[in-house]
């Protein structure tokens, strides 16, 4: 990590907890990530825990829910956020379907528990190339399994009752990355293109042949978009990196 840069903090997205970012805190000196938001059933329940036990100054990762909740830090207290990456997430409200689909799995972890739940929910979250890799899939699978069907009901209903942010995205100064899986059918390029395109001077990184399990599915091409998002001068302007198709 960058001498110059805060440290760095990694928040986990729903079902996950700090083994998903396995191979970036093994490549990080000094990272540490939140174990999980357990039953906290709130966007910005979840942003004051981070504020509660994270550094006074702060270099932000957050993936899927995780960057939403990043960005309710920022909200918060933005000068405890140096530099801000935003991992396989999107910035939208509710669309329709939304809520019935996540009820839906709800229903079928009440039914058949957790292991059902997680066999349904986690293979559209890699790309379609790697949803055979047992190397892959079985880790994630266990920690979400373990995560458990209440954790579930808890973060959806955080994430269906999620505020408002993209109004807040202009107002960002910090050093921003933006990073996505060209192949994440969950959280899509586009919405990642809007983004970046929303927060000043914001580096958008799409890392191929991932979805969106994106720490776990392509941890080296990422830690290198990390490693150039912690040597960005804070406080300075940056230049918009090209897209790495």
């Amino acid at each position: 990590m960058s001498s110059r840069a805060a440290p760095l903090l990694l928040l986990p997205g729903l079902l996950c907890d700090s083994r998903v970012f396995a191979d970036q805190l093994r490549h990080f000196a000094g990272a540490t990530a939140v174990d999980g938001f357990g039953a906290c059933d709130s966007i910005p329940a979840m942003a004051r825990h981070v504020l509660e036990i994270g550094p006074a100054k702060m270099s932000l990762l957050g993936h899927s829910m995780g960057a939403r909740v990043a960005l309710e830090v920022v909200r918060m207290a933005p000068e405890r956020v140096e530099r801000l990456a935003l991992v396989s997430t999107g910035t939208h409200t509710i669309r329709p379907g939304e809520a019935e689909k996540r009820h839906a799995l709800l229903a079928l972890g009440r039914e058949q528990g957790a292991d059902a739940l997680v066999g349904r929910w986690l293979p559209p979250m890699v790309a379609p190339a790697r949803r055979s890799d047992q190397a892959l899939i079985a880790p994630l699978h266990l920690m979400s399994v373990q995560a458990g069907v209440d954790t579930y009901a808890a973060q959806i209903t955080a994430l269906l009752k999620r505020p408002e942010v993209e109004s807040l995205l202009p107002q960002i100064r910090c050093p921003t990355l933006v990073a996505v899986g060209a192949d994440d059918e969950w959280s899509p390029l586009e919405q990642h293109r809007f983004i970046a395109s929303r927060i000043p001077d914001a580096r958008l990184q799409i890392i191929a042949g991932a979805g969106h399990m994106l720490p776990a599915e392509a941890p080296d091409a990422l830690n290198q978009a990390i490693a150039g998002w912690l040597e960005m001068p804070a406080g300075s302007t940056i230049t918009t990196m090209g897209d790495d198709e």
